[in-house]
């Protein structure tokens, strides 16, 4: 049984910029390196991506070793998932970016020994995958024509906001983009003490939603928010893992579940479940990756309310391929595992 690891580029169509500092893409670079995971057993290959999260800690490095420990705690029974990942989290909590591109490996590899694809495996449907949200991040407001020409068969634009221009951007975004729905994303760009202020301020422009108003942990400012049940509030940040979705309940109205963040598709499983379980509302969302990263979650977007699987579509090169993009839904293929195919060398 072997683990591996390789590093790659894909460079990004746009620099991208948000409100929160330590994005794993920054104005001052096009390019996003992120960590190809092989899992080899039996003559079968499982891939998966792990995307540093420097928010969490993460870095290549640590993810480099993480993997490289990882390799003899897999155990015998590569179909023993959640004993896998039990034995990986103890070991590897505050790494949960390279645990979740190793769960991706082993759901791949597990799905290609079975010969059948990941979400029926799981026993989904894709069929009831939402819509994926296209994302518009902080720019010149002359460049917001072209970005939202080039996302016209999206049907959900996702604005990132938390600047001084806000509502001048999201002025521009209704004027160009009137039947589209809005959410916006303040990545914790909002002051606690005026995110009441921010949220009337961006309510004329019937927005879906607003993801993390503000920095991580200051709930009790989201909670006081929310009570004036002016636009749905979504926890990204303050969303982590599976022991946050208590806590969130009753602060907002719903989670975002990422697999960088939470440990891959056995987590987000749980974290979804437990969500569920409280009526509370679930987002599925990416990193920026490349389409073996997106793949996993793509696989169970059919259980979620909201997609934003967006993060390979950002590429201006896309080294995998598999995912196909129908009327906005981006959806997993019948191939067995992922169903991810390694079209060109990516820049190393």
């Amino acid at each position: 049984m072997k683990l591996s690891t390789e590093r790659i580029t894909a460079r990004l169509r746009y620099p991208f910029r948000i409100a929160r500092s330590g994005s794993s893409a920054r104005a001052d670079s096009t390019e996003i390196v992120r960590i190809a995971i092989t899992l080899e057993h039996d003559g079968i290959v499982g891939m998966g991506e792990a995307v540093p999260v420097p928010y969490y800690g993460h870095t290549l490095e640590s993810i480099e070793q993480t993997v490289a420990s990882a390799s003899d705690m897999l155990g015998d029974d590569l179909e023993d998932v959640d004993g896998i990942i039990d034995r990986l989290l103890d070991a590897f909590d505050d790494e949960r970016a390279a645990v979740a591109g190793i769960d991706a490996a082993v759901h791949d590899w597990i799905g290609k020994r079975r010969g059948i694809p990941v979400w029926k495996m799981l026993g989904l449907d894709p069929t009831k995958t939402p819509p994926t949200s296209m994302t518009i991040g902080i720019d010149r407001l002359e460049l917001l024509p072209e970005k939202v020409a080039q996302a016209a068969d999206f049907k959900v634009l996702k604005i990132k906001v938390g600047t001084d221009a806000e509502i001048e951007t999201l002025t521009e975004m209704r004027r160009l983009a009137p039947d589209k729905t809005l959410r916006v994303d303040a990545n914790c760009g909002w002051p606690p003490e005026d995110i009441i202020e921010r949220m009337q301020g961006v309510a004329p422009f019937e927005l879906e939603f607003i993801e993390q108003p503000t920095k991580a942990g200051e709930l009790d400012a989201v909670r006081s928010a929310r009570k004036l049940a002016v636009t749905p509030l979504i926890a990204d940040e303050d969303s982590v893992r599976p022991s946050d979705v208590p806590r969130l309940d009753g602060v907002y109205d719903g989670i975002n579940v990422k697999l960088s963040k939470c440990g891959g598709i056995r987590e987000a499983l749980r974290m979804i479940a437990d969500a569920r379980s409280r009526k509370m509302q679930v987002m599925l969302g990416c990193m920026t990756e490349t389409s073996l990263g997106v793949a996993p979650a793509a696989h169970i977007a059919s259980l979620v309310d909201y997609a934003d699987i967006d993060g390979h579509l950002l590429l201006a090169e896309d080294p995998f391929e598999g995912l196909t993009l129908k009327e906005g839904v981006v959806l997993p293929g019948d191939s067995p595992g992922l169903g991810i195919r390694q079209t060109s060398v990516p820049h190393v």
